[in-house]
């Protein structure tokens, strides 16, 4: 769209309940707009006291999502990547705990001059200059607010947007409400009473949303949109429906169909945006809705009560399933089940076509993923091992092939050989990083983008196309590389490793299908119109074990 002159800033706040599809609907709001050739940038303010979510438990908060600069973040900003295509980065999320550490950093130093240090105006001003840094990168900046609406802990965030949209103006500021339209079963209709306090909550806090964003699982009827209209003073025009959709990746098409983007621009006085270029996502919701077949991947892991443990896995298993035309169906196993019966094992992976072990932190249902590294190298299954699930393999290549039958991690027990270690020294560009196990853990082990190295001929470096590339990563244990030749002997070769050759990255075996350990996370970077390779690659060998059943 030629030079960026004015960021507009677009805040997106929720109302009634959590869990309404903020970052989802952020996301598609923001492929909205870069459709019709705008550059956009997503970033989101999280209220919780932790620095970060890498500390926090799955079960709580869902993934954490890894940037290429080694940002341990929410996993929303992997919805903008995986919507938008842009990378995001540090600067992209914080918290009310990294906006409080740098507060008080700075009266320690003595930035305030001797003030007395308040709420406001030096944490809305500190959240305010973290949105302001982003002035001038973009087009459209869009700004999501977690939590909801009337949670005290988002209390400062609110009040420092309201001042931020106070100094920008209407023509530079906008405000967008998600809320929700519940059914009442036994009344037979939806409920707008809800969305009204929402509303009447922010206006209370200085707010009029000007646009809202209406979530139902049922079409809402022209009157009750008209009655939100009137009673929460915003044009009819801007009440849009939100209705439930068979994919996320539907999302962009459903709203733009119901004119939100429209109705964005026309609150910014934009009247001569382009319209939006929709095709790519229109291929991939045909591709969605119309499988030439389908597989079934189990993804034995230990968080598997919440799905969103695993949402860019998730994610990029379909993505693979997009690529190949096929439909991925996800069984997940919990790995507990196989720590003490190895019947249950072909119980639960009987008739799978594929079996991916994710990341984890741990001993808790260790020896049930060894077992279902085992059951699919015995059984010619497919197998991704992902970051932990790569170290369960190794072990179990060493336990039961290699010799070494008290093979152990650091991480479980100082008894055994530890076959995988925690990691005491890497290379990080320049910098040689160094840790010990008395250290913090929160922001402490090896993450972000780092190069490896694939051995020519590999299957890794067929896959990849290349022999030089470049993952994201997170862990804090490695696999011993002393053990190389032990392993390489039974068959488990370590086709990438670092590009000094010191941090084994990848392990493939070469006497089964497909048999595929990372140290990484490829799933980080998987997008739906730019499917991993791995992932391409694992559902295409998925193919090939159905046929074969």
């Amino acid at each position: 769209m030629g030079i960026i002159l004015d960021t507009k800033f677009i805040f997106i706040t929720g109302g009634v309940v959590s869990s309404l599809g903020k970052g989802l609907g952020s996301a598609a709001l923001g492929a909205l707009l870069q459709a019709r050739g705008y550059k956009v940038r997503l970033c989101k303010l999280d209220p919780y006291l932790n620095v970060d979510p890498g500390t926090m438990s799955p079960f709580q908060h869902g993934e954490v999502f890894v940037t290429d600069d080694g940002a341990e973040t929410d996993l929303d900003l992997g919805h903008y990547e995986r919507f938008t295509g842009n990378p995001a980065c540090q600067n992209d999320n914080t918290t009310t705990g990294r906006i409080y550490t740098s507060v008080l950093q700075k009266e320690r130093h003595g930035d305030y001059l001797g003030a007395t240090v308040q709420v406001i105006p030096h944490v809305t001003n500190e959240i305010q200059d973290f949105i302001r840094e982003k002035d001038g990168t973009a087009d459209f900046v869009l700004c999501e607010i977690g939590g909801t609406v009337g949670d005290i802990e988002s209390l400062p965030f609110i009040e420092a947007i309201r001042q931020f949209g106070n100094e920008m103006g209407r023509k530079r500021a906008l405000f967008l409400h998600v809320t929700l339209l519940p059914y009442i079963p036994a009344a037979g209709e939806l409920k707008t009473k809800p969305t009204q306090h929402s509303v009447k909550e922010l206006m209370g806090m200085g707010i009029r949303p000007r646009i809202l964003l209406c979530r139902a699982d049922r079409e809402i009827d022209p009157a009750e949109l008209k009655k939100i209209s009137l009673f929460c003073n915003i044009d009819e025009e801007k009440v849009i429906p939100a209705l439930d959709a068979s994919s996320i990746y539907e999302v962009p098409l459903t709203y733009h169909k119901v004119g939100l983007d429209t109705q964005v621009l026309d609150a910014f006085d934009i009247t001569d945006a382009p319209a939006p270029d929709l095709e790519k996502w229109e291929r991939i919701m045909r591709r969605i809705k119309n499988p030439e077949g389908e597989v079934t991947i189990a993804v034995v892991g230990k968080y598997t009560n919440l799905n969103d443990s695993y949402k860019s896995l998730n994610e990029a298993l379909c993505h693979g399933g997009i690529a190949n035309k096929v439909k991925v169906n996800i069984k997940f196993v919990e790995a507990t089940l196989f720590d003490e019966s190895k019947e249950d094992i072909a119980h639960e992976l009987q008739g799978v076509n594929g079996i991916l072990v994710p990341g984890g932190f741990g001993e808790r249902g260790a020896e049930g993923k060894i077992k279902a590294a085992q059951y699919a190298r015995e059984k010619k299954i497919p197998y991704f091992g992902i970051c932990f699930g790569l170290q369960m393999a190794v072990l179990e290549a060493a336990r039961h092939l290699a010799g070494v039958t008290n093979a152990n991690s650091t991480e479980f027990s100082e008894e055994g050989e530890h076959v995988v270690g925690l990691m005491t020294e890497w290379t990080d560009g320049n910098k040689k990083q160094k840790r010990s196990r008395e250290e913090d853990l929160g922001g402490s082990m090896r993450l972000g983008a780092f190069p490896a190295n694939l051995k020519k001929d590999s299957k890794v470096a067929e896959i990849y196309g290349q022999t030089d590339i470049s993952e994201r990563h997170r862990h804090r244990f490695e696999v011993n590389i002393n053990f190389k030749d032990k392993l390489e002997e039974a068959g488990f070769i370590m086709s990438g490793t670092s590009p000094d050759g010191t941090l084994p990255e990848i392990c493939e075996r070469n006497d089964h299908p497909w048999f595929i350990g990372v140290q990484y996370h490829p799933e980080l970077k998987s997008k739906p119109f730019e499917p991993h390779p791995l992932f391409i690659s694992f559902i295409e060998a998925a193919i090939t074990q159905g046929r074969l059943v």
